[in-house]
């Protein structure tokens, strides 16, 4: 193999913008850890799970002592409130939970890299919604849409929180013509909308696929549809982030 092959670890890499990513490294030659909960991912796991997490992170550390990129997809629409076997709210434990582990536990494998890379893909940019400190798992009041937005929130606040040697970037793409809903009415709401106002999935993860090859000189990077975020924007706080973090360090 090239001296230049890299490992790149992905979670929800069986569909969608995901998949997309993987096949464009590994037609680079690259080493692609694909994590899913579908047969066809060569780690299966359930990411809502933190056992399941756990257990999946802890196999692709012992296989893979150097991780050159964590790319974090993982993602999944509930339209009504469900827990999962842990207790919490599935969306925050798939789509930021998850990810705060993963990007936990693989940190010594990261940190052994040369150029280090993590990217979040999720809402950054966007100042609707937010971490509902009084009630994180939605007990009193669910919604699909705040549910997504609170943990798109909280993933900007872990990318502010992040400590690693990884350049750290957190990336709203837009709306991508990728993926499928299991809800058949959210799936043919979606695939109307995408005909006439989705971006290419190739579109999409062009910037991802070069960040693994030329991480952002910065410690953090927010992008927004290929506009830099400020800093100072409000969804960034790092008061919050040590706020969210000491919270999901007690869940965890």
């Amino acid at each position: 193999m090239s001296i230049m092959t890299k490992t790149v670890v992905i979670s929800g890499g069986t569909s969608g913008m995901g998949q997309a990513t993987a096949m464009a490294r590994a037609a680079r030659g690259d080493r692609v850890v694909v994590i899913g909960s579908r047969a066809d991912a060569p780690y299966r796991a359930d990411l809502s799970s933190i056992a399941e997490t756990r257990r999946v992170a802890a196999e692709i550390a012992r296989e893979h002592p150097r991780i050159d990129a964590l790319l974090l997809f993982a993602n999944r629409l509930y339209p009504k409130r469900t827990e999962t076997p842990d207790g919490l709210e599935s969306t925050f434990a798939l789509y930021y939970l998850s990810r705060y582990l993963l990007g936990t536990l693989l940190a010594p494998q990261l940190d052994a890299a040369g150029n280090p890379v993590i990217v979040n893909v999720s809402g950054t940019g966007a100042t609707a919604g937010g971490v509902v400190w009084d009630d994180p798992q939605l007990t009193r009041r669910y919604g699909m849409v705040r549910a997504q937005l609170q943990a798109g929130r909280a993933n900007d606040l872990l990318g502010v929180a992040h400590t690693g040697r990884a350049r750290y970037v957190l990336y709203h793409p837009g709306f991508t013509r990728s993926g499928q809903s299991p809800n058949p009415v959210i799936g043919a709401v979606t695939r109307t909308l995408a005909r006439v106002a989705a971006r290419p999935v190739e579109d999409s993860v062009r910037p991802i696929v070069d960040w693994v090859d030329h991480p952002p000189a910065a410690k953090l990077t927010a992008i927004d549809r290929g506009r830099p975020v400020p800093p100072t924007l409000r969804t960034l706080d790092p008061a919050d982030a040590a706020r969210l973090r000491a919270y999901t360090e007690r869940l965890v």
